[in-house]
């Protein structure tokens, strides 16, 4: 097997998006924690459920759209649920397992933290992509996150 090393511009690449990866989630959970005093995590968490359906998810399936472990997600729970902003129910389906619901008071969260957000993407994310075919960036990048389990 031949191995073809990268060009320069794919070397440039390759190590920009490794630093974009550590970056990015710390300089956006920053933004929201100074202007909210909320975490990305907190804001992901509460987009997801307003997303579902019923904004209810499963505590796995909530935890699996965040990028967390279980153990994680159930802590950052706990805060939103002492914070009013979900509660925690038995699952409907199966009555093992727990889901978690937004209430309206998270929902408000969430909208209000919406603007700060929505300028950080654009400062952090968008105003560096001018000129960038988005359809054909999002495909790339959606192709980048593939894994084993998801597809």
């Amino acid at each position: 097997m031949s191995l073809k090393p990268l060009t320069s511009e794919e070397e440039a690449v390759m190590r920009a998006l490794g630093r974009l990866m550590l970056v990015l989630p710390r300089v956006l959970d920053a933004d929201l924690e100074q202007g909210e005093r909320m975490s990305l995590s907190e804001y992901s968490a509460l987009r997801h459920l307003s997303e579902a359906e019923g904004r209810r998810l499963r505590m796995s399936d909530l935890a699996a759209a965040c990028d967390m472990s279980l153990s994680g997600m159930t802590r950052l729970a706990g805060k939103l649920e002492s914070l009013g902003y979900l509660q925690r129910r038995r699952c409907e389906r199966d009555a093992r397992g727990m889901d978690a619901v937004l209430t309206d008071a998270g929902l408000r969260r969430l909208e209000a933290a919406w603007p700060t957000h929505l300028e950080s993407v654009r400062k952090r994310i968008f105003t560096h992509l001018e000129g960038l075919d988005m359809g054909t960036l999002a495909r790339a990048l959606e192709a980048m996150s593939c894994t084993k389990d998801r597809c």
